[in-house]
């Protein structure tokens, strides 16, 4: 009786402790506890309870995955017989209740993906008996308790994804029993513990996504049970110890990617005989890739991208028949592919881009069945595209663009290619039609062959590839046919580029079945007709370029209907008739250029038309407007009356009417007005709300593919930036901050209040901006082409000089609207190659305002401590640290040399006084044909007929640049004036080119 009785008031006891836990849960969405926790059942019947069958005590409570939200009662303490915890996946919030230490006999706590925060309690090394800890998926902050090394059964110790700082505690080597250990995703500094290496137990270390840095310690017991080993994305630095793998056997996966380690790959590695994944990429790993990489039998993913990697790829790579994954991406390979890769019957995915590779693509690639993706882009590849390539049914993705491939694309014998979602082949020297097999392809959503000499018909079967989003086949393709009407049914395709090609007909009415198109360039082909009504149907349109055509008539009221435009160039064609007023409805137009047309009458001047100069409007005589635009007046005509009683009421009765309804129409305008204006943001601002995005860290980690190593782009002083697709198939690039670095918080703060806030069409857009714990990123618009420096500097291709002349009229219209074209004066403070960005159509774009300053309040000139790069910074920068307008026009005219001589300012032919603006005056102080020894190569030869206009175009540009560079910034130009200045060189190199043919 005596022993009943104890037993009924201690499920009592476990009762209350229980209904204390249902009392601090505040949420319970599927009403579990309301409907199911009474007081009339036994508590062993509770869902989510059970109890043990000799004593009848609560032994396990789990409510993972009920939607709970609530806090931990400390009568949860009391539950003296609890074995089990679980409250994983729910909302429970606030610290954990000391009371919990009470818990002796408890094998098992899990309170993963929660709210809790505050510091992880020192009572907890007190639960002698925990097997298994999982606190993953919270925030908790503070460092890890030492007191944890008192848990000598705990096997599974899981911290990940939480706020912790501090060191990594050598008493951690201590847990005798531990096999899997996770401390990714926190904060943590400091070296790895060489104690950590003592626990023979341990199957799976990860400490990835951390700041550790310093060497990893060799192993000196064989850890026989270790099989993955994750420190990548850290601070980590210094060779791999030589002996490192020797005390590996078993291991399986290792991951070292996103550190500072060097040197060569130890040999110990290759006696990992189990080896299955080995993640290298994103060091400063150097040498050859060894021939002993063919000794791992087991290897199914290789990651040895983005290293300092020379030579050629081992044969024995192409040995390894289990591989499913290789990306050398970025290293500086040379040679051949070597054709054993033909034997990689499991391979998916094959990425070397960006290396110097040469030869041909081997024939047995095509006999890669389970092949998903091809990346042999910016390589020096030769030769004709294997037709089995196209005959291989898994392929998603084919990107070998900046090559040197020629030939014809396969024709029916191949190109079927069922799954098939991007072909990139741009930028190399394949000729002929597009065969009309790639119907096959039907699941296609790009299609990219610009810069190529394709030629012929564009085929009736791409109307058919009903995904398709992106169509490329510009520039420099010799496409002869009209506009298959089927292209205009792709009612889900974004991008059109057919542009620089010899195109003729007319744009049907069609065209406005493209709902979601948003943008269109058709620009430098033989187009004519008139420009179709239906063109206003495309509300989400934003670049519109219809130049150098033979386009007639006007243009369409309808144009006012395209809400979302922000560029349109109808340049160089015959239309004619008045520019419509519905244009000022357009309030995202930042750019719009008729130039050269027929154009008459007034041009508008509301909406965006306050935003435009006279270069939108220049060579069409009939028009008429504001001296602000540099057009002539326009006539007033007044018409006499002869009738008498029509006189007397124009002269007395009319005015008054007239004036006493004006005053009413003004009165009601103003209370609109006010009201409106007390409620709504400015235009300004309401552009920025419009076209700002909400992005999350998890899509872009998803829009990255987890800011993988084939997404990434390059690096910079603050951070790195990768390429990433969001879900509705934009394509933007992720600059990730690195918070580690100095200053890097504050170029992040200062982009994003700088370039938040203006638009221009030759800047960066900002997409949106992503800023969660210690996570900074900006999210902005994908350029294809890359860097001014990429370019300039690459073989792949080779910019001419009206290109040149172009990119660096973009690059003065940005920064005269950036001085002088918005509220507040803003100084970029870092112009240079690098930082100015090319889109598809060559299009420059300034970016990185991480530097930048805003002047306000009428200054027109600050100091600061911080510098820019050497060789393109004011003198008056560098030694009195001024910022103003004047030093960005400095960096502008180095920039300007720079552009077109082709050597930069740190040159290795600069040395002693010698430097890039003396070059360049002297040989502007001799002959006229002393320009020749400065610029670069392939701009000026004497056997090009249009010599002289070249010659006497690149003298201009010589003595412009000159004077932006003057050591007095008092006797710099102004960027209102280079602009105007680079205008007239262009106009003028034109017209005389145009005279020597």
């Amino acid at each position: 009786m005596t022993s009943l009785t104890m037993a009924a008031t201690n499920i009592i006891t476990d009762q209350s402790a229980l209904l204390a836990m249902k009392s601090h849960i505040s949420y319970d969405p599927q009403n579990i506890l309301a409907t199911n926790w009474s007081t009339s059942a036994s508590v062993c019947s509770w869902r989510g309870v059970s109890c043990g069958k000799r004593h009848h005590r609560v032994t396990a409570l789990d409510l993972s995955e009920m939607e709970f939200t609530g806090t931990i009662p400390p009568e949860l303490g009391s539950l003296s017989f609890l074995v089990f915890l679980s409250l994983y996946n729910n909302s429970f919030h606030g610290s954990l209740p000391k009371e919990l230490a009470n818990l002796r006999r408890l094998k098992y706590l899990n309170l993963a993906n929660n709210n809790f925060n505050g510091e992880i309690p020192s009572w907890i090394g007190s639960l002698i008996t925990l097997q298994s800890l999982f606190l993953f998926g919270n925030s908790f902050r503070g460092s890890v308790p030492s007191s944890l090394s008192y848990l000598s059964k705990l096997e599974t110790l899981d911290l990940y994804n939480n706020l912790l700082q501090g060191n990594v505690p050598e008493e951690i080597g201590k847990l005798p029993s531990l096999k899997t250990f996770y401390l990714d995703q926190n904060q943590l500094s400091g070296s790895i513990p060489s104690s950590i290496f003592n626990i023979s137990s341990l199957q799976l270390l990860d400490f990835s996504n951390n700041h550790l840095s310093g060497f990893i310690p060799s192993p000196t017991l064989n850890m026989s049970s270790l099989k993955i080993i994750d420190f990548s994305t850290n601070n980590l630095t210094g060779p791999l110890p030589s002996d490192m793998f020797d005390h590996l056997p078993e291991l399986e996966e290792i991951y070292l990617t996103w550190n500072q380690f060097f040197g060569s790959i130890p040999s110990s590695l290759f006696s990992c005989q189990k080896l299955r994944i080995l993640s290298l990429s994103n060091n400063h790993f150097e040498g050859t890739v060894p021939e002993q990489m063919g000794n791992l039998t087991m290897l199914n993913q290789l990651f040895l991208g983005f290293n300092n990697f020379t030579g050629e790829i081992p044969r024995q790579i192409g040995e390894l028949k289990g591989l499913h994954i290789i990306s050398l991406i970025q290293n500086s390979l040379t040679g051949t592919l070597p054709s054993e890769i033909g034997n990689l019957t499991q391979l998916k995915l094959l990425d070397l881009s960006y290396n110097s590779l040469t030869g041909t693509i081997p024939y047995v690639i095509g006999s890669l069945y389970n092949l998903e993706t091809l990346s042999l882009g910016v390589n020096r590849i030769t030769g004709l595209i294997p037709p089995k390539i196209f005959n291989v049914s898994t392929m998603i993705d084919i990107a070998i663009s900046a090559n040197y491939l020629s030939g014809n694309l396969p024709s029916s014998t191949g190109l079927w290619l069922p799954n098939l979602k991007q072909l990139i082949l741009g930028q190399n020297e394949l000729t002929g039609p597009i065969p009309s097999s790639i119907s096959n392809a039907s699941q296609l959503v790009t299609l990219e062959l610009s810069l190529n000499s394709f030629s012929g018909f564009i085929p009736d079967e791409l109307g058919t590839l009903r995904n398709l989003q992106r169509l490329h086949l510009a520039p420099s393709n010799r496409f002869n046919s009209t506009i298959e009407s089927t292209l205009w049914g792709l009612r889900d395709i974004l991008h059109i580029n057919l542009s620089t090609n010899s195109l003729s007909g007319s744009l049907p009415s069609d065209i406005g079945n493209l709902k979601v198109l948003t943008e269109l360039d058709l620009s430098r082909n033989q187009l004519k007709g008139d420009i179709p009504v239906t063109i206003g149907d495309l509300i989400e349109l934003k670049r519109l370029f219809l130049a150098d055509n033979r386009f007639q008539g006007s243009i369409p009221q309808s144009f006012g209907n395209m809400i979302s435009i922000e560029l349109v160039d109808l340049s160089s064609n015959s239309l004619s008739g008045a520019i419509p007023k519905s244009l000022e409805a357009l309030l995202y137009l930042i750019h719009l250029n008729v130039s050269f047309n027929s154009f008459e009458g007034e041009v508008p001047y509301g909406g965006p038309f306050v935003n435009f100069s006279s270069l939108s409007f220049m060579g069409n005589p009939g028009l008429c407007g504001q001296q602000r635009m540099q057009l002539p007046p326009c006539k007033s005509s007044t018409s006499q009356r002869s009738n008498t009683t029509a006189g007397l009421v124009l002269k007395y009765i009319l005015p008054v009417t007239l004036s006493t309804i004006l005053i009413l129409v003004l009165i009601i305008v103003y209370l609109k007005w006010h009201k409106k204006n007390a409620n709504q943001p400015s235009q300004e601002e309401s552009l920025h709300l419009e076209t700002w995005r909400r992005i999350s860290y998890q899509e872009l980690d998803r829009a990255t593919n987890g800011f993988s190593e084939s997404n990434f782009l390059g690096s910079g002083s603050f951070g790195s930036v990768y390429r990433g697709t969001l879900p509705d198939g934009v394509e933007i690039a992720v600059k990730v901050f690195n918070l580690q670095a100095e200053k890097a918080l504050k170029s992040f703060e200062t982009e994003c209040e700088i370039m938040g806030s203006i638009r221009h069409r030759n800047l960066t857009k900002i997409i949106s901006s992503c800023s969660s714990g210690d996570f900074k990123a900006l999210v902005l618009e994908f350029m294809h082409n890359e860097s001014l420096e990429t370019l300039l500097y690459s073989q792949k291709k080779i910019l001419d000089l009206l290109e040149r002349l172009n990119i660096m009229i973009d690059i003065a219209s940005a920064l005269e609207y950036l001085h002088h074209g918005y509220t507040s004066i803003i100084v970029h403070c870092d112009l240079k190659p690098s930082n100015v960005l090319l889109d598809e159509d060559l299009v420059a774009h300034v970016s990185d305002f991480g530097l930048a300053k805003l002047l306000g309040g009428g200054d027109s000139a600050t100091q600061t401590m911080t510098l820019a790069t050497i060789g393109y910074m004011a003198p008056e920068f560098g030694s009195e640290g001024i910022v103003s307008t004047k030093g960005d026009v400095y960096s502008y005219g180095i920039l300007l040399m720079e552009t077109f001589t082709g050597k930069k300012p740190t040159d290795e032919i600069f040395v002693g006084e010698m430097n890039l603006k003396r070059w360049v005056g002297e040989s502007l102080s001799g002959d006229s044909d002393a320009v020749i020894q400065v610029v670069d190569d392939n701009l000026l030869s004497r056997n090009h007929e249009d010599f002289e206009a070249k010659k006497d175009c690149l003298i201009s540009i010589m003595q412009l640049s000159l004077k932006c560079s003057a050591d007095s910034h008092e006797e710099r130009m102004d960027m209102g004036a280079v602009l105007a200045r680079l205008n007239k060189i262009k106009v003028k190199f034109l017209k005389d080119a145009h005279s020597c043919f």
